[in-house]
């Protein structure tokens, strides 16, 4: 099976169309905030050699960097001086979901790499079996 094929490649995937989204993101919503399109493009460049990586050899620390990405990007408005622009809205946005998507990625490959460890709930039944 193809690394594109297996099921923990999949959030890779949508990270990094999302990162090229946030990428062409200043042009598409005509952004005016210099500090906002600076910090989109610099996060998305990062995010998809991130993606990149993960999607061709997969490492926890992308994953991680990725989680501190999109923290960036949710912080990043105030931060940078941009709060309460369109700049801020789609940084917050696009941040959240980059945050899910790689907590849900190390979430798919640590339970691929732990296949016979039980949920908390059968582990408690058969202790009191």
């Amino acid at each position: 099976m193809s690394r594109l094929q297996e099921r923990e490649t999949v959030p890779d995937v949508y990270n990094l169309f999302l990162a090229a989204v946030l990428f062409i993101s200043p042009w598409l919503f005509k952004l005016t905030n210099s500090q906002g399109k600076i910090d989109l493009w610099v996060t998305s460049a990062i995010i998809v050699v991130l993606s990149l990586a993960a999607i061709i050899a997969y490492r926890d620390w992308e994953e991680w960097i990725n989680v501190l990405m999109g923290v960036w990007l949710i912080a990043s408005p105030w931060l940078l001086g941009f709060p309460h622009t369109r700049a801020m809205h789609l940084s917050i946005g696009f941040g959240v979901v980059i945050v899910l998507l790689a907590l849900l990625d190390l979430f798919l490959h640590y339970e691929k790499r732990h296949p016979d460890e039980a949920p908390l709930e059968s582990v408690q039944e058969r202790a009191h079996q």
